[in-house]
């Protein structure tokens, strides 16, 4: 899957129709964590400091460096006294700990989906249940979330290390069943079906760990695939649940088409409307991962031009909301509206301002 240099007048003469997922774009955890953020760039004088990407959107995150954030991967480099915000993603105790050292003024904007799964991994293996976490190697939220219980997590990507747990702990064993709340759901099932079939006492959470966004944005995109020619996922490479979109977009299409090609399936994953491949038309499918910005959207939609419009494909309605964390609502107490704004708007109301 690749893409090449966009020809807006050829590309757009021969689009027909637009028809764009709902829901997509940013989840109530991104929007949590960008308007805290925004918050404390409205609240203190720069540089504030941010631990990891505050979501995986390089447009979200250049935004915010030209307003003075920094963005580390190691405490060690925010400056005595600097205020500081950890990402959606979720950290390790032990850097949440040594963030809040030396009087800093820290905001944790950690997803509460994320931090469900930490608390879950805590009191399983303190249960001494065994966490086989289903995960990918690197992400941060799957390295915060080991952190909580080093010697008891096992990461798994695929059956065949699932086998390999079975041999190093045995399968009678009591494991606790996990996941990085961005999987795909077929992946996630998939491993789920086979670690049940494997090991003889397997605890699974009540409510499933995949973000429930996530999971919405998936299902309206399976039904997009099977009605458009094409189909872009905006979203940034690093973005693990833009990744699963494309994985799932590609896997219908596959289905759908099983005797062409992967080109001529025609499942593109781009960062912003620059980056469309010049032979697109027909119907043209629309969705973006959960950190991705509803301007990047619209702008796709202008490039395109469809002759025949746009449509939207609604498959749910979503109204959840996070509000701000502690720290900042103890901040912020007598000007906070949160609920009352949405993210796009305050990346906006800074962006002027700055």
């Amino acid at each position: 899957m690749g893409t090449v240099s966009l020809s807006p007048k050829s590309t757009a003469s021969k689009v027909d129709k637009i028809i764009v997922a709902s829901p997509r774009g940013f989840c109530a955890g991104v929007e949590k964590a960008i308007k805290a953020l925004a918050w404390m760039v409205k609240s203190f004088d720069p540089p504030i400091y941010c631990y990891h990407e505050i979501v995986h959107n390089r447009q979200v995150v250049e935004r915010f460096e030209s307003l003075g954030v920094v963005f580390v991967e190691d405490i060690a480099q925010v400056p005595y006294d600097a205020p500081l915000v950890l990402s959606a993603h979720g950290a390790a105790p032990e850097i949440v700990r040594h963030a809040r050292e030396k009087n800093r003024f820290v905001v944790d904007a950690v997803c509460p989906l994320v931090t469900k799964v930490h608390h879950e991994v805590k009191v399983r293996s303190s249960k001494g249940y065994h966490i086989i976490y289903v995960g990918h190697v690197g992400h941060e939220e799957a390295v915060g979330t080991m952190a909580v219980a080093p010697d008891a997590v096992h990461l798994v990507t695929t059956t065949v290390d699932v086998d390999e747990v079975a041999k190093e702990i045995g399968t009678d064993t009591p494991v606790a069943l996990l996941a990085q709340t961005t999987l795909s759901q077929d992946d996630w099932k998939g491993i789920m079906d086979y670690v049940v079939d494997q090991f003889s006492n397997v605890w699974l959470p009540d409510r499933s760990d995949l973000c429930f966004a996530t999971t919405n944005r998936q299902s309206a995109l399976k039904q997009l695939v099977g009605i458009c020619d094409s189909v872009i996922v905006i979203g940034s490479a690093n973005s693990s649940n833009t990744q699963a979109l494309v994985k799932v977009a590609q896997a219908q299409a596959t289905i759908k088409n099983a005797r062409h090609s992967a080109e001529e399936r025609r499942v593109f994953r781009i960062n912003h409307a620059g980056e469309l491949p010049e032979y697109l038309e027909g119907t043209i499918g629309i969705t973006a991962g959960a950190s991705a910005p509803e301007y990047l959207v619209q702008e796709v939609i202008s490039t395109l031009a469809p002759v025949n419009g746009v449509e939207q494909l609604v498959v749910n309605e979503e109204d959840e909301y996070f509000p701000p964390p502690p720290e900042l609502r103890n901040l912020l107490k007598d000007g906070l509206n949160d609920r009352m704004i949405s993210a796009a708007q305050m990346l906006e109301e800074i962006s002027q301002v700055g």
